[in-house]
């Protein structure tokens, strides 16, 4: 594991959200990094780093990634998956909604209004040394990181995704004393 890249995308984790709460808007890890903030360490190289964020707050988020440098990625439309990068390091944003029963949604596209799993942003902050960021809910990641193969057939299932899967499991099963 390369822990100079990892030390540069916590410092921007770091950075992105604290301007996003000073701008008020919400955001939560998801993905690798939500599962090492859950964890309470860095597991393996991330190849970006994955956020959840209103996609009524996507023009305010593109202004405060912009005054970051961060540069937009030519790639999904916008109001569906903003991408931006800045410095060699990427990341992504899956904007989210509310549907009339309050459970959170997919924001746009062809799956526009889909849930997702129950509880997705229903969780504690994870941490990482002293850094406590916003995450996806373990037991949300886990279904997502299963049923993406599922969801979306081009996306094939990852090696990654399952040992994933499996620390995640493991740091969710009761812990047994004595």
């Amino acid at each position: 594991m390369d822990e100079e890249r990892a030390r540069r995308r916590i410092g921007l984790i770091a950075r992105v959200l604290q301007a996003a709460r000073d701008a008020g808007i919400p955001l939560w890890l998801r993905g690798g990094w939500a599962m090492d903030f859950f964890l309470g360490e860095v597991t393996r190289d991330h190849g970006d780093i994955d956020w959840f964020a209103w996609a009524r707050d996507a023009p305010a988020l593109a202004a405060l990634l912009a005054r970051l440098g961060r540069t937009p990625v030519p790639g999904p439309p916008a109001d569906l998956r903003p991408d931006f990068v800045g410095d060699g390091l990427a990341g992504s944003f899956t904007l989210i909604d509310r549907d009339t029963e309050g459970r959170v949604t997919v924001a746009g596209g062809p799956w526009a209004g889909t849930p997702w799993p129950d509880g997705l942003l229903g969780t504690e902050p994870g941490r990482i040394d002293e850094l406590r960021a916003p995450v996806v809910a373990p037991h949300a990641q886990i279904e997502i990181k299963r049923m993406t193969p599922v969801w979306d057939p081009s996306r094939p299932r990852r090696t990654k995704d399952a040992e994933d899967i499996a620390r995640l499991k493991a740091a969710l099963r009761p812990r047994t004393v004595g």
